[in-house]
């Protein structure tokens, strides 16, 4: 900066010498021309971060199916029942009357007369119930009663996962200043004919 500075001020000092010799009626015995050097650039490509290397997590959720069992509802039981008694109806004659004598009047040719009458025994067919099985309890076993029923099961429990994430880069451009760009004096060549 102090160089172009002086520079600067070198020019100005030449150039102020060169105006008033000029307009004094002098004679130019060296020139010198301002030069301006613009900077130099060149596009450079580097590999940036663009986002670093880590791990993710993966979760699986469980995987769950259905089955089916066979269980019991309903124990064995045992109970009893009364069993009732069977009967037969049968049927037998009985003397109901032993018959024997008695005395009543009759008319016998137009006369009454009173005569002993000889009754013969009477017989009767009555029924009658007969026990053939008396009455009894009986043992009554009740199977277990089973049901079939779905339910659901783990087949597989959850998982997780690390998975190793690479660091990403990208390739960008951009431009950098080779050299700065800079002003200064250059002298030139003043023909003989220009000296005066």
């Amino acid at each position: 900066m102090i160089r172009k500075t002086a520079s600067s001020a070198i020019a100005s000092l030449a150039v102020f010498g060169m105006v008033s010799e000029t307009a004094a009626g002098g004679r130019a015995v060296e020139c010198y021309e301002q030069v301006n050097r613009p900077s130099v650039y060149e596009t450079v490509y580097e590999n940036v971060l663009v986002s670093p290397a880590g791990q993710q997590v993966e979760y699986v959720p469980a995987i769950y199916g259905t089955r089916e069992r066979v269980v019991q509802i309903s124990p064995q039981r045992v109970s009893y029942e009364i069993v009732p008694a069977v009967t037969r109806t049968i049927y037998r004659t009985v003397k109901v009357n032993d018959g024997g004598y008695s005395w009543e009047w009759r008319v016998i040719h137009g006369r009454k007369v009173l005569c002993k009458i000889r009754h013969k025994a009477r017989y009767e067919q009555v029924a009658e119930t007969v026990v053939v099985q008396a009455e009894r309890r009986r043992r009554v076993v009740s199977p277990a009663e089973y049901e079939s029923i779905a339910e659901e099961v783990l087949v597989q429990p959850e998982q997780r996962r690390i998975i190793d994430v690479p660091a990403s880069y990208q390739t960008v451009a951009r431009r950098v200043v080779v050299s700065e760009g800079s002003s200064g004096l250059r002298r030139v060549h003043v023909p003989r004919h220009c000296r005066g």
